[in-house]
C-alpha cells in the first residue's frame, strides 16, 4: 500500500472515529437501550458512502478513496459496535428489540445506501447542461 493511501486511512480514521464519538456523546443510551446512536451512525455513513461512489470515486485518487471509504466512513459505521449491541440486548433478555434493531439496520442502511447513489448519481439534467 502506498504511503499516501495509508497515511489519508490513518487521518481519516482518526476523524471518523472522532466524529462517531462526538455522536454517541449527544444519543446516550445504556446497554439495554435500543441503540439510536449506532442506528442513526451507521445509516447515515451508508448514506454518505453511496453518495461518494456515485459522485466522487470515479475521479477520485486512491488515496482519496481509502482515506473517505476504509479509514473516515470505514471507523464511523462500525460492524462491532452492531454485534456489541446485538449481543448486549439479547444477554439482557430483549432478543425481540435487537432482531428489530437488526431488521431497522438493514432496511434503513440498505435504503440510506441507494438514496445516496441515487442522489450522487450524475441527472440527465446535470449531463445536459455540461453539454452545452
Amino acid at each position: 500500500m502506498p504511503w499516501r493511501d495509508l497515511l489519508a486511512v490513518l487521518v481519516g480514521g482518526a476523524v471518523g472515529t472522532a466524529l462517531r464519538l462526538g455522536i454517541d456523546t449527544l444519543i446516550p443510551r445504556g446497554d439495554t437501550d435500543f441503540p439510536v446512536s449506532t442506528l442513526a451512525i451507521n445509516t447515515l455513513g451508508a448514506f454518505v458512502l453511496g453518495f461518494l461512489v456515485a459522485r466522487v470515486w470515479l475521479g477520485a485518487t486512491t488515496w482519496l478513496r481509502a482515506g473517505l471509504g476504509a479509514g473516515l466512513l470505514g471507523s464511523f459505521t462500525t460492524f462491532s459496535a452492531l454485534a456489541v449491541s446485538l449481543v448486549s440486548l439479547t444477554a439482557a433478555g430483549f432478543g425481540m428489540l435487537a432482531l428489530a434493531y437488526l431488521v431497522a439496520t438493514l432496511v434503513l442502511g440498505l435504503a440510506a445506501a441507494a438514496l445516496g447513489l441515487r442522489l450522487g448519481s450524475p441527472r440527465v439534467t446535470d449531463v445536459d447542461l455540461a453539454d452545452e
